[in-house]
């Protein structure tokens, strides 16, 4: 188990169902995970969950974030917006586990229009599994995105 150890989630209307099958696997695998999303199936807005679970993780409320909407983008673009977070959305395994080893990744966003359920669960195991190289290029990189959103949240 990596050193993540509480997991924030949230979702909007489109994703409760991926939402509780994820939760419950990660509490399976011995997570803590805190419920930031919505439970109903009410039309909602994910901006609101994605800055949830942002402030969440870049607090240190929990080590890391899942978001999912319909497809993972919106969610973690509002995500994006908190200082300090950097969230990747993707829908594979293989860029899950380069979004942590190159770019300290600390969410992963996902749409649940796009992967199923199995897909899913792969998705946040290569993530959590995958370590950050955090040396070299990579680390100037992550360096260099830093020092700009700096620029522009004060």
């Amino acid at each position: 188990m990596s050193e993540v150890k509480v997991i924030g989630i949230g979702n909007d209307h489109a994703a409760v169902d991926l939402k509780n099958e994820i939760k419950a696997y990660l509490e399976e695998k011995g997570y803590k995970v805190v419920n930031y999303g919505t439970d109903s199936s009410e039309s909602c807005d994910y901006p609101v969950y994605g800055a949830k679970v942002g402030n969440a993780v870049a607090s240190g409320e929990v080590d890391a974030g899942v978001l999912i909407c319909g497809t993972g983008i919106g969610i973690s673009i509002a995500a994006n917006k908190v200082n300090g977070v950097r969230a990747a959305v993707v829908s594979e395994p293989v860029s899950a586990r380069l979004t942590k080893e190159h770019n300290n990744a600390n969410i992963i966003a996902f749409g649940a229009r796009i992967v199923g359920s199995e897909m899913a669960k792969a998705i946040v195991d290569a993530w959590l599994d995958a370590e950050y190289i955090g040396s070299g290029r990579h680390e100037r990189r992550v360096n260099m995105i830093e020092e700009e959103a700096a620029k522009y949240n004060k």
